[in-house]
């Protein structure tokens, strides 16, 4: 079964991952392989909760980008021992023109390709050997006679001569590898002069006089079915194919490259065969450009959110097989019909406890404990114009499991996460940061949770000027922040100076000024945005 990464929004607020964690474990109940993930910095105020429940954090998701580990690509390679004649023919086979040559420790040493063989037999030195004996044996379908040596390495020479020819102008040496038929008189002063391997052809006889001097002298002797001018076609073919490498230094990818960044490279450099490796460059096969339509997407479950815009990179290469949320509809499409559960609640926890309840899994403790902190952060404590009776029923359910009072817990929650302390401006401002769209025109929103602003001691100027470079630098249209009060019920808010119109007519404001205190204003996804997207689309028409 594959791997289900189950996460939320960008910028992971408690209910996005508290919601990850607690549905994976319900999937997990149902036989399902989630895991939870999450695709930034989790803030203090999940940190605590996290920490309170004893449940560990969530990895980190970079993208779900494909990757070259996606593709069925092609888990084929050489060892640089293995014979020319192997590697042709299983190159053949496969109708591959080329692939990677590792050592026996699969660390990559270069491509070896149909043209690289071809180029050899037709160019190549092929009086010279450097094999093994099995390779010998193998390629020739010979049998062994006498083996001392593993390695044979020498010089190829054929007794063609006539025998008295042969003896009295030939000379041997231990370098020679010799091609020989039922030749008493040349075998022997083979023996004798202690060559490297001698090759009987035609399976001819030899004495036991001549092996046993062939003991003596510790000569590889082989016996083939073949004839001369056969055996002599072959026997170079048993040479070790790192031999013959022209392309040493080969184009390579790491299996967790990109697919996008392969294509690209392919195409500039219209190699056929691409080796493919792992951090320490040990060969896991190779890729070719046509192989790369065989690919396996990652499956992927989406929590309390549906839009592209805040959902993991490469989202549109993925599969996303479930979405459960609590906001209105946005702009993910899906190849395949999906389940899309999607309610009007408070908080996406709230759903995931309904669906607990419809299949009759037993909620522990410390899951019941972080789906209560979401639904208590996404709800402002059920004081936010979101919260519904389906909300209220889940926090005195999930409390009564968990064991704490959920107003008490609440408000420890929310005060270790408004704490500001070592944040630069930028983390404040995007520690809880939802981008919209409206038209082509990017927007964002940023929130944070206090149970006293002045204890913030925030400086208002600079931040408004952070948010003026922001807007600038990502061309946002409106960027606006809201320090929402838990005890007061209402947020104070700050916005880059382009948009102060926008937010006067969105909320009824005369004279907007900086740090303003909007009362009974808490939901960004209820309050704020709807009215912001309102204005903005007016003023578009």
């Amino acid at each position: 079964m594959s791997k289900i990464y189950v996460f939320g929004h960008k910028k992971p607020d408690t209910d996005a991952v508290t919601s990850a964690i607690s549905l994976s474990y319900l999937k997990r109940e149902k036989g399902f392989d989630c895991e939870p993930r999450v695709l930034g910095r989790l803030s203090n105020e999940t940190k605590f909760a996290l920490n309170y429940f004893n449940v560990k954090y969530p990895k980190f998701l970079n993208d779900v980008k494909n990757q070259i580990k996606d593709v069925n690509y092609n888990r084929v390679m050489f060892y640089e021992k293995e014979s020319i004649r192997n590697c042709y023919e299983r190159l053949k086979k496969e109708k591959f023109n080329g692939a990677p040559v590792v050592d026996y420790n699969e660390k990559l040493n270069g491509i070896i390709t149909l043209n690289d063989i071809t180029t050899y037999l037709m160019d190549g030195d092929i009086t010279k050997l450097n094999t093994s004996y099995s390779n010998i044996l193998d390629v020739l379908d010979a049998k062994e006679i006498l083996k001392f040596d593993d390695e044979i390495r020498g010089n190829i020479l054929i007794a063609a001569y006539r025998s008295s020819t042969f003896l009295d102008n030939i000379e041997l040496n231990s370098n020679t590898i010799l091609i020989v038929g039922d030749r008493h008189s040349i075998i022997e002063y083979a023996i004798e002069s202690r060559v490297k391997l001698i090759v009987v052809v035609g399976c001819s006889r030899i004495s036991e006089e001549l092996i046993t001097l062939a003991k003596e002298n510790k000569v590889n002797i082989i016996s083939t079915i073949n004839n001369s001018l056969t055996t002599s076609k072959l026997i170079s073919q048993s040479n070790y194919i790192s031999d013959i490498i022209i392309t040493k230094d080969p184009i390579k990818f790491i299996e967790t490259a990109y697919i996008g960044d392969f294509i690209e490279t392919a195409k500039q450099t219209k190699h056929t065969t691409y080796p493919i490796v792992d951090k320490r460059n040990t060969c896991l096969g190779f890729l070719r450009l046509v192989d790369v339509g065989d690919k396996k997407n990652k499956k992927v479950i989406l929590v309390d959110h549906n839009e592209m815009i805040q959902s993991a990179d490469g989202i549109e290469d993925a599969d996303i097989i479930e979405i459960i949320d609590h906001h209105k509809l946005g702009s993910l499409k899906t190849n395949n019909p999906i389940n899309f559960r999607n309610m009007a609640v408070g908080s996406t926890n709230t759903i995931i406890y309904k669906m607990y309840e419809e299949d009759n899994v037993v909620i522990p403790k410390n899951i019941a404990g972080i789906m209560l902190s979401g639904i208590i952060s996404d709800t402002l404590l059920l004081k936010s114009p979101t919260t519904t009776e389906l909300d209220r029923i889940a926090v005195k359910n999930l409390s009564a499991i968990a064991g704490v009072d959920y107003e008490v817990y609440g408000l420890e929650m929310f005060k270790a996460g408004s704490s500001i302390k070592g944040k630069t401006l930028e983390e404040i401002l995007f520690s809880d940061f939802k981008v919209f769209k409206v038209g082509s025109i990017d927007s964002g929103i940023g929130q944070i949770f206090t149970t006293n602003f002045e204890s913030l001691k925030l400086d208002l100027s600079k931040m408004v000027d952070v948010m003026n470079k922001v807007a600038i630098n990502n061309e946002y249209n409106l960027i606006a922040l809201f320090i929402t009060d838990i005890m007061k019920n209402g947020s104070y808010i700050l916005y880059n100076d382009r948009a102060k119109n926008v937010l006067e007519d969105s909320f009824g404001i005369e004279n907007l000024y900086q740090g303003k205190y909007l009362d009974g204003i808490v939901s960004r996804k209820k309050q704020v945005i709807p009215s912001i997207i309102e204005v903005l689309e007016r003023k578009q028409v």
